[in-house]
């Protein structure tokens, strides 16, 4: 069984100016087709589009409503094209001077923490 990630990101909501596209309808899907194209070409496949319910607030006292958002849902195998995307820190590191086992520890990019 294949093992997938997946990637949520909203919906455009406006369309780009495009030479040639003359109805909402052509940017629209011009607008779309761009998008997923993009998402593609780092490896993720286009599964689909949901609306969902969200609750927010209009204002600081006003109560909360309910909106909702398109989102567009994307899939790829968990790690695949991983030669395309950026190394993690410790394929950065090299093994040991003395060259032996274990590599050193990567570097951590959070606060400083210690291994008692």
């Amino acid at each position: 069984m294949q093992d997938y990630e997946y990637k949520v990101i909203p919906a455009p909501r406006r369309t780009k100016r495009i030479k040639g596209a003359k109805t909402v309808s052509d940017r629209f899907a011009r607008t779309l087709t761009d998008l997923m194209n993009s998402e593609a070409a780092d490896g993720w496949e286009y599964l689909r589009a949901d609306t969902l319910p969200v609750e927010e607030r209009k204002g600081y006292l006003s109560n909360a409503g309910e909106s909702f958002q398109s989102v567009l849902i994307f899939r790829r195998v968990r790690g695949a094209g991983a030669e395309d995307r950026e190394p993690s820190v410790t394929t950065l590191r090299p093994l040991r001077a003395d060259g032996g086992g274990e590599p050193r520890r990567p570097l951590s990019l959070g606060p400083a923490r210690r291994d008692d």
